[in-house]
């Protein structure tokens, strides 16, 4: 019989780097902290870290949830490749979510619009309800002109572009997403790359 169920979150999908191990719903540690475009650097020997301190194997966990964007291009890549990994390689249950979500659970309550830049004045967002143990979306992610959508939206939310996230305020929330096959894991780019862009336009 199980006697405990055990999750690791990750996500890298902006400045920060995010992790945290939880016990049946119980954030027991966690790691959020600014990086200096060197996520792929830092992560791993976090993890270890944490998983030293808890006294867990990474064939103790029972699950992944895993941030995969929309947000920094490479950022978000870092932590799809290292869910997939260990999803694939120990045959561990993968849940994705929005990394706007994941920002959103920062906020203890009220409407939330979660931004991650996109520059040129543009941002990644999604609107959400928020109490002090669940998240409910209210719109989809979406790339638009911040300053647009903040005119036309009726009413008036509170805007957050960073903040440790509330892992089990996600884990309460209906937005974590099953992935039956981890080799299928992709990231929510949502934009392409300036280099793709370019590309285009020759």
């Amino acid at each position: 019989m199980q006697k405990s169920w055990k999750r690791l979150a990750i996500d890298t999908a902006t400045k920060y780097v995010y992790l945290s191990l939880v016990l049946n719903d119980k954030e027991v540690d966690s790691v959020y902290e600014e990086g200096l475009n060197n996520h792929s650097v830092t992560i791993i020997p976090h993890l270890v870290r944490m998983l030293e301190r808890q006294q867990w194997k990474l064939t103790d966990i029972n699950e992944v949830i895993v941030g995969v964007g929309p947000g920094s291009y490479t950022g978000v890549r870092i932590a799809v490749t290292i869910a997939k990994m260990i999803g694939y390689l120990n045959n561990i249950k993968i849940n994705r979510i929005s990394s706007i979500a994941l920002i959103a659970s920062s906020v203890s309550s009220g409407t939330v619009l979660s931004c991650i830049d996109a520059r040129r004045g543009n941002a990644f967002l999604g609107l959400f309800e928020n109490t002090k143990t669940k998240l409910t979306r209210k719109t989809q992610d979406s790339l638009i002109n911040i300053e647009s959508y903040l005119t036309d939206l009726e009413v008036k939310p509170i805007v957050t572009y960073e903040g440790r996230p509330n892992i089990e305020k996600i884990i309460h929330s209906d937005l974590l997403e099953v992935v039956s096959d981890p080799t299928a894991l992709i990231p929510n780019y949502m934009q392409i790359t300036e280099a793709e862009r370019n590309k285009c336009l020759r």
